[in-house]
């Protein structure tokens, strides 16, 4: 029998209600601003009542951005944004699914020299190959292109780690019954492999999702064309720089705007999410 100490249970809810207050206030804050008029954000101390200008904040930056920054309209660098988060988890979620089923199901020499020197790949930050990825994107000519955006950032070392590790524990009689069916490795992979591992994608694509969506440092360094600023991107363009005033109501509905699509993605898919990380019966 578990014992109720009713003491322990009020500290833990207080903890658990701190660390909500913690996480949620600078949210709130944020979207009190967006709700703000210039004048009453700067006003201090400012109110943490909402507004009445959300209606018409949200308005402007969607369809003319920051008028004192030249920012472009916050719905084209939504679309871009949203451009780069679904295609670069694709990405690596494809190439990743395809070069761990070559590393666990295909016997050919140097099989896991390739498959280690994919993990070391896990040690290089990104910082350490921007200069020589900038210059290869550079003489491709693909600066200010969806391509130049997403390409770079397709390879996946710990996707494909995380996929062989989940291979491994295929049991081998599945592979053995679909060869004496007749399936080739490839009706295999589709038949088979694949929809074992949904769980795994899933799971996979929500924090390959976020990663995408919140890049800041390759697109800062490719990007100098207005048409292809992320959304990240465009909040810091919009914050201006010198003497000039910031509209900071208008930044902080970017803001807002720019947390939707990652939140959304995370709460309905979140039931896949969490069985992907934590389900151990394969």
């Amino acid at each position: 029998m578990v014992e109720r100490r009713p003491a322990l249970d009020l500290l833990a809810y207080a903890i658990l209600a701190l660390g909500v207050i913690v996480v949620a206030l600078p949210v709130y804050v944020t979207f009190v601003a967006s709700t703000q008029t210039f004048e009453q954000i700067v006003k201090v101390p400012m109110s943490l009542v909402p507004g009445k200008e959300l209606i018409r904040n949200y308005t402007a930056v969607l369809t003319s951005g920051s008028e004192r920054t030249a920012a472009a309209p916050v719905a084209h660098m939504m679309l871009v944004s949203l451009i780069v988060a679904l295609a670069v988890p694709a990405g690596k979620i494809a190439i990743s699914l395809l070069s761990a089923f070559a590393i666990v199901y295909f016997r050919f020499p140097g099989r896991m020299f390739f498959f280690w020197m994919i993990f070391v790949t896990l040690m290089l930050p990104v910082e350490v190959r921007i200069v020589p990825t900038y210059a290869v994107i550079a003489r491709l000519d693909l600066l200010n292109s969806y391509t130049g955006l997403i390409i770079p950032l397709v390879a996946s070392a710990t996707a494909t780690f995380l996929f062989r590790q989940f291979f491994m524990t295929i049991p081998d009689e599945l592979a053995e019954a679909a060869r004496i069916d007749g399936a080739g490795p490839m009706r295999f992979f589709w038949d088979i492999v694949v929809p074992l591992s949904r769980t795994n994608v899933a799971a996979l694509f929500v924090i390959l999702f976020i990663y995408g969506w919140n890049q800041y440092l390759w697109p800062l360094l490719i990007t100098t064309e207005e048409s292809m600023y992320t959304v990240v991107i465009g909040i810091r363009r919009m914050i201006a720089g010198g003497d000039a005033a910031t509209e900071w109501n208008l930044v902080m509905a970017t803001a807002m705007l720019a947390m939707l699509p990652p939140a959304l993605v995370v709460l309905l898919m979140q039931k896949w999410f969490v069985k992907g990380l934590v389900e151990t019966e394969k």
